[in-house]
């Protein structure tokens, strides 16, 4: 029987007040992990808290930084730590980018999106290693985008920045394997969230069309000709988690209905 069971593992899930992150605490949380919800909205967070599946033994909780501010974001995952010294999983998970052309950005938005993701990334992930390596089990998965297989028009900052995660993070499998750490990614496409919502919005101000018209073109190159939700995508995740996957790392895997045309 495949082994899906996280009872008695810790789970920090980064941007987890809504969307993607919401979805993948929730699932971590019914294959018994205890978790930690990271986001900068702390009344968010508890009302998630609150939704969480718990057995009766498991505990989870909420820390809150803003995660523009990487110092901060240190000093609330190091005071957490002293009450959980040590995690198994890390879901790093923030909110991407404003579009636009890679041409026309400023160079201080690659610097603020690199600052958010990668290096929140990696100072997250080297906090929680020594306990990784005493467990004897570690998961480090990062949700980034299918723009680290192929590009995608008008998000300029994100494709640069998401390419430099995807090699960071296999990189980092390269190095953590022999400790029985897996470090991996989830690329998803167009999923049913307040990102999603924002990218259409934007699309169809720049072109002139209507909101309808603009989905419906969006779907049009989906071969699944439909958005996914949160919840299709958090299954990925989570699997990805659990013991059933310890043998896959340094992967990127999209989660995108088949829109992603490379191999």
């Amino acid at each position: 029987m495949m082994d899906l069971n996280l009872k008695n593992k810790n789970a920090l899930v980064c941007g987890s007040s809504q969307g993607i992150g919401k979805a993948i605490a929730i699932q971590l949380a019914k294959q018994g992990a205890n978790v930690t919800l990271f986001a900068r909205n702390l009344e968010k967070l508890n009302a998630v808290k609150a939704e969480l599946p718990n057995d009766g033994t498991q505990e989870h909780f909420a820390i809150c930084a803003d995660f523009a501010d990487t110092q901060a974001v240190v000093r609330a995952l190091e005071s957490q730590l002293s009450v959980v010294p040590e995690y198994q999983i890390l879901i790093n998970n923030t909110g991407g980018p404003s579009p636009g052309p890679a041409n026309a950005a400023e160079s201080e938005a690659f610097l603020d999106a690199f600052q958010q993701h990668l290096i929140n990334n990696h100072q997250i992930a080297q906090l929680l290693l020594k306990g990784m390596k005493s467990s004897g089990y570690g998961r480090i998965i990062n949700v980034i985008s299918t723009s680290v297989k192929q590009p995608l028009p008008n998000l300029g900052v994100s494709n640069t920045v998401r390419g430099a995660v995807a090699s960071w993070a296999k990189t980092m499998a390269n190095e953590l394997g022999e400790f029985g750490i897996t470090v991996n990614n989830v690329l998803p496409g167009a999923t049913n969230t307040v990102r999603l919502e924002a990218i259409i919005q934007n699309k169809a101000n720049k072109t002139g069309k209507s909101i309808e018209a603009v989905i419906d073109e969006e779907k049009s190159i989906i071969p699944m000709k439909r958005f996914g939700e949160p919840e299709e995508f958090a299954n990925v995740a989570a699997f990805l988690a659990s013991p059933a996957a310890s043998y896959v790392s340094g992967v990127s895997i999209p989660v995108d209905g088949g829109r992603t045309s490379s191999l």
